[in-house]
């Protein structure tokens, strides 16, 4: 989609341990203990199906036999026939115990009210809670929170009375002391967003935080699209500021919801931050989205927003800082937006206007954070002395335009090391670097010690690596990779 007005162009595309080897390990150590209790201790080797010959293996500090016993597996396999009989016994008592729970009242609810689930019949789901509270079946976390379910999922004319009678069975289940959890808020927040009252909706997510329930992005749903809908847009951006608070991270459905409201009410700095918020996190948008953003730059008030002066400089500072692409100067130009559909060929040349898209970088922002939290899992993962080495090294002989992963580059289609396979790529990048600086290189301990590293040639470029600040070599131990 192309939007254009006098000389600014505003094109956003908006594009989107193993079982076996625990198992080994369970066996392995259920059988030496088995061997542990019994009057008899070897040398661990014995287990492996290969007899040691050892010349003491059979003295009298390596093996206590009883004179009865002429071999070994007979104690063994006298006390394994003992515990195969305790485990299959464990292994009955947990059948049956699984199977009185599945056929105890609370059992034979939770079943019921499942099948309810999958079907949405609320109707049968009410009926067998009256059943329930009649006979005095004790209701769990899992039972209340099913009833609250199929008492928001249902709307129509007796969404009311449903709304009633879900907001009992939540009373109850405080009354009951039965602890809620986030899917116990957030199906008496669409009770009440069904109800029409997000006000209500927005106090019971906020409710979650004092019992120590974060809530979710489907938490947020219910009052959100319930301002959206009644077009209390102030409303819906404290629903979204809260999101913001807790970390909870908007997608398409809310971005969208929040844009047509926007554009509802004219809000145009709104609608800016929205577009590029969906820019950044969505990417490729719905048809449905599409529509909204189309209707907002076919509409009057768009055409009355923007700048008519604006410094160009600082245009060109928001386009470097941000990472090309956009300046974040808000809306510039005024006038009538064109807006057309139209296609971007494979060179990212408009096929309405001509004009080529930028190439847009990852935002520095999102570099910075990527790279501290980089540092951080590698000062977990690795022997933090060595990383804070490379860390403070880097501080001291960077910044870098390139880096060099040595040993894959070197090993690329190659049976050995080659240097010189290495060495040309360097060159290569030392051409392309905007200051003709070395890219730094990174090599292990093990490549500049030893193998083709002595030859002569190899050891000078080494060097003259070195001496220039673009080799780091990462010592014994540690992973080239961080």
């Amino acid at each position: 989609m192309l939007l254009c007005r006098r000389s600014t162009i505003f094109a956003p595309f908006i594009a989107k341990p193993s079982p076996n080897l625990f198992s080994f390990f369970t066996k392995t150590t259920h059988f030496l203990s088995l061997f542990k209790n019994s009057p008899i201790r070897c040398n661990h080797n014995y287990f492996l199906g290969k007899p040691i010959k050892d010349s003491n293996f059979f003295g009298a500090h390596d093996l206590f036999v009883n004179k009865k016993a002429k071999f070994c597996n007979l104690a063994i396999s006298g006390t394994s026939r003992r515990n195969e009989k305790a485990v299959g016994d464990n292994v009955m008592s947990l059948r049956k115990k699984r199977k009185a729970r599945r056929e105890s009242p609370e059992g034979v609810l939770r079943f019921k009210l499942r099948v309810c689930s999958k079907c949405r019949d609320v109707v049968e789901g009410l009926r067998l809670y009256d059943e329930a509270r009649k006979n005095g079946v004790e209701l769990n976390q899992q039972h209340y929170n099913v009833l609250l379910y199929l008492c928001s999922q249902n709307g129509g004319e007796n969404v009311n009375d449903l709304g009633k009678q879900g907001f009992e069975i939540f009373q109850q289940m405080i009354i009951d002391k039965v602890p809620p959890n986030e899917a116990t808020f957030t199906n008496a927040a669409r009770l009440a967003s069904a109800m029409e009252d997000p006000e209500m909706a927005f106090d019971l997510v906020k409710q979650m935080m004092s019992f120590g329930i974060l809530p979710k992005l489907r938490s947020y749903g219910a009052p959100l699209f319930g301002f959206c809908k009644k077009g209390m847009a102030d409303k819906a951006y404290e629903v979204d500021a809260h999101m913001i608070e807790y970390g909870v991270v908007a997608e398409e459905p809310e971005l969208s919801a929040l844009l047509k409201v926007s554009v509802d009410v004219n809000n145009a700095d709104k609608v800016y931050e929205l577009l590029h918020r969906l820019r950044t996190s969505v990417r490729q948008v719905t048809e449905s989205t599409v529509a909204i953003i189309e209707d907002w730059f076919k509409s009057k008030h768009a055409a009355k927003t923007g700048k008519e002066n604006w410094d160009m400089r600082k245009v060109k500072e928001g386009v470097a800082r941000g990472g090309g692409g956009w300046h974040g100067q808000g809306w510039l130009g005024c006038g009538q937006w064109r807006v057309v559909r139209t296609q971007m060929d494979k060179e990212g040349v408009c096929g309405s206007c001509g004009e080529r898209l930028a190439c847009i970088d990852i935002d520095p922002r999102e570099t910075e954070n990527f790279a501290i939290s980089l540092s951080k899992l590698a000062l977990e993962r690795e022997v933090k002395a060595d990383f804070t080495r490379f860390q403070d090294w880097l501080q001291q002989h960077g910044p870098f335009d390139a880096v060099a992963d040595g040993a894959n580059l070197s090993l690329i289609k190659q049976q050995t090391f080659s240097f010189s396979q290495l060495n040309a790529v360097v060159h290569l990048l030392r051409g392309m670097s905007p200051s003709k600086k070395l890219p730094l290189v990174i090599l292990h301990k093990s490549r500049v010690t030893g193998g083709s590293a002595r030859n002569p040639c190899n050891k000078k470029m080494l060097e003259r690596w070195k001496n220039s600040g673009a080799l780091y070599v990462t010592p014994a131990g540690s992973n080239d990779d961080w």
